[in-house]
């Protein structure tokens, strides 16, 4: 349930609302291990079918419309990846693609490609360039891609042919939410009965050390604060000891999904991460009409435009905004700023900074096909191309793939999966996996 499986997934479902163009959801399909360490509650499928049963059922009970687009799924691996690439370090807890996943699409259908978190599909893709396969690229960044992308806040590095642009909306439930706090507001009843809160997977980074160390560092200034955090993660144990030592009453909770009953009386929204490029649980909690507390950071940019935004610079600030947020009551937002938030929104401002809201006509020339085909060298007219070369052909072997920290064995799709997904088994897989 992160980001960037439901975002995707929502984004299709927008792109297709208005049945102007075919849209198809590419997803990855992983073998029932993998399913038990990356799927909640237990949730496993026998059958790719029933995987997409549930998504779309998932889908049909947040959205309130019939979206017509197509799931294809491509062969995935999930592994826990620690290797040392050109003096970095990579921690991966991610799903990464087995074999050309570009051959799950047909080439008659292959004219946009949107790829979410695009350097999880080209780090250790050896198969098809994705600008021969599609007539365009978009990439939606969060961390690296030298590709023309689009990344959702400033956060990132600057890349060649980048745009700075929110595409993301908030689940409609958020919405409704917030309409229903407005009521309550607009009616002269009390819509925020609770505190302050903060929500995210519970590891370090996702914005917990920063919090605990502010509330901390300041237990004084903040006496009588009340903090609920609720979050499920590798860092649970930690998180729970560290806020045990504080005075202040931190009290630590299992996760769970933002929209429940749970959350919609809490005022104050404190998120202080600055790892993320844009925060969803800040657009959520926004939506349902509460105040945010957000670091003063090109990550949350897009959320200042917003009245129950309130922003600091440093610790001194935090707790003079956290105490005003508490003081006060959020501000009622307006049908505009509602819409921004919302999906609808996300996805004009996608079509219009993609340029795909004007006559798509662009087709690849046919001799950029033969020169990235070609093995010679001074064919290449740019840096670009050479280098998509000698990617190609260091993604091609086992060897090199370990050292940069590729899951072992993902050239190709394994014997099982193939058969899963009705592919063909790739020579020198078959019977390997017994």
């Amino acid at each position: 349930m992160t980001g960037t499986a439901v975002n995707p997934l929502f984004r299709a479902a927008y792109l297709a609302k208005d049945g102007e163009r075919p849209v198809s959801l590419v997803i990855p399909w992983l073998s029932l291990k993998d399913q038990k360490l990356v799927y909640p509650n237990n949730i496993t499928f026998s059958r790719p079918t029933e995987q997409e049963a549930y998504v779309r059922r998932w889908l049909d009970e947040r959205i309130g419309f019939k979206s017509d687009f197509s799931i294809l799924f491509y062969p995935g691996k999930y592994q826990l990846v620690t290797s040392i690439l050109l003096q970095f370090s990579l921690d991966k807890r991610s799903i990464l693609a087995a074999g050309d996943i570009s051959e799950v699409v047909p080439d008659e259908n292959a004219d946009v490609a949107i790829l979410e978190e695009p350097e999880h599909l080209t780090w250790f893709h050896h198969g098809k360039r994705w600008k021969i396969k599609f007539r365009l690229v978009v990439g939606i960044i969060h961390t690296n891609y030298l590709e023309y992308v689009i990344r959702l806040s400033a956060a990132t590095q600057d890349y060649p042919k980048s745009i700075v642009c929110n595409v993301h909306g908030v689940n409609p439930k958020f919405l409704v939410i917030g309409n229903k706090k407005l009521e309550q507001q607009r009616n002269g009843v009390q819509a925020f009965t609770k505190g302050a809160y903060y929500i995210g997977k519970m590891v370090w980074s996702k914005g917990y050390k920063e919090l605990l160390k502010l509330l901390q560092d300041h237990q004084k200034e903040l006496t009588g604060l009340e903090v609920d955090l609720y979050g499920s993660g590798e860092d649970s144990d930690q998180v729970q000891e560290a806020a045990k030592r504080l005075e202040l009453a931190v009290r630590v909770h299992p996760g769970r999904d933002h929209a429940d009953l749970q959350f919609h009386d809490y005022k104050v929204f404190l998120n202080p991460s600055t790892t993320d490029v844009l925060c969803t649980t800040t657009a959520e909690a926004l939506a349902m009409g509460k105040i945010v507390v957000c670091a003063n950071h090109p990550s949350n940019e897009f959320f200042k435009q917003f009245p129950n935004c309130r922003t600091y610079d440093n610790a001194d600030g935090f707790v003079k905004v956290t105490q005003q947020a508490l003081a006060e009551e959020p501000v009622q937002l307006t049908d505009a700023q509602r819409h921004e938030l919302s999906w609808e929104a996300a996805t004009e401002r996608f079509l219009r900074v993609a340029e795909l809201d004007q006559a798509f006509t662009w087709k690849p020339s046919e001799s950029i096909s033969k020169r990235f085909m070609s093995t010679s060298l001074g064919l290449w007219s740019s840096v670009e191309d050479a280098s998509a070369y000698v990617h190609h052909v260091a993604s091609g072997f086992e060897t090199t793939r370990k050292i940069f920290g590729a899951i072992p064995k993902s050239l190709q799709p394994d014997e099982e999966q193939c058969k899963e997904l009705g592919l063909a088994i790739p020579a020198g897989k078959r019977g390997s996996q017994k």
